[in-house]
């Protein structure tokens, strides 16, 4: 009887002590990250930052795999059913754990069963600019021009739902402005439209929209965080410029579909936060305008339910909806 026994116990504890020597060699061949948008846009930018840092550390392939269809929604939705091995990794963001929870009743996946949040990565914010022929140097003329030339005004998006959408939503309604939204398929679009005077103005994620403030080519007003911006030292938050309680805040991590083995997203959330810890690469996320943000995978997991919770409110008093 022990000879049987032994017998069917053998494969599974040879499986348990093979298991921590396979998880030791993670990973051994290429991990696709998804990444839920537009090559070129912030979003696209932190994802290859990060990347870029963790090949280097872990010794591994990063292959980007951008997937900007139906404001990102087919690039989760390809995460949540991709194998749990670790090999299918996602760029997060409160768009995609936050917002569309609220903005979407029809989300094809589960974030709560089909996603695992990893680790946080940036904090972050936006800047207001506006085209440079529009008449306005401050957020006040913003205002007072808006106020006299209802629905008059337009502002460009890289789609419905997302910050650069809620980030002008807010300020509507912070301001008692009527300005008409213009979404785009992609933010690079919009950029173009507004630099070409075809839109009027922008809350753009910085990474993206710097270059072009930098050289003229978009007037920047405001930065919408609790803090000036590393990047634009000059220039007001919304609250300093006269927008009493205005403050959107953007932030990134990552993400993985549910079940990949608690080993491998530990390892993950460790390198993150060593790549964060660098001196070095502080300074490459403070030239974005943000800066490093980490922590425990379980602090992420607490931390973006109270993000949905706030930009569930900013959704519902947009009334901004995608069916």
């Amino acid at each position: 009887m022990n000879v049987m026994l032994t017998a069917r116990l053998l494969p599974l504890l040879l499986t348990v002590v093979c298991l921590p020597a396979a998880l030791a060699e993670y990973p051994d061949h290429p991990i696709r990250y998804i990444v839920p948008s537009a090559a070129g846009n912030g979003a696209d930018i932190s994802a290859r930052m990060l990347t870029a840092e963790l090949a280097n550390q872990m010794k591994a392939q990063f292959v980007i795999d951008n997937r900007p269809t139906a404001g990102g929604v087919i690039g989760v939705g390809m995460l949540a059913r991709a194998p749990a091995d670790g090999y299918t990794l996602g760029y997060a963001n409160m768009v995609y754990l936050s917002i569309f929870p609220a903005l979407m009743s029809n989300l094809p996946y589960d974030i709560d069963r089909e996603i695992q949040v990893v680790g946080r990565f940036t904090s972050g914010q936006n800047l207001l600019a506006v085209r440079n022929t529009l008449p306005v140097k401050t957020v006040a003329d913003l205002v007072n021009y808006a106020r006299a030339n209802p629905d008059k005004l337009t502002f460009g998006s890289s789609g419905n739902g997302t910050t650069l959408h809620l980030s002008g939503e807010l300020f509507k309604q912070m301001t008692g402005t009527r300005i008409v939204h213009v979404p785009y398929k992609a933010v690079q679009q919009a950029l173009t439209e507004i630099i070409a005077g075809q839109v009027d103005l922008i809350f753009d994620n910085q990474p993206s929209i710097a270059p072009y403030a930098k050289a003229g080519r978009v007037r920047g007003l405001a930065v919408t965080g609790p803090s000036r911006s590393a990047l634009f030292p000059e220039l007001p938050t919304m609250q300093e410029a006269g927008v009493t309680g205005y403050e959107i805040t953007t932030w990134t991590g990552m993400m993985a579909p549910a079940g990949v083995p608690k080993e491998i997203i530990a390892r993950l959330n460790a390198e993150i936060a060593k790549v964060c810890a660098s001196p070095a690469f502080q300074a490459k996320v403070a030239a974005t305008g943000s800066v490093c943000a980490t922590g425990s995978t379980e602090e992420f997991v607490e931390f973006t339910k109270r993000e949905r919770v706030k930009w569930g409110d900013i959704v519902r008093r947009s009334n901004a909806k995608i069916d």
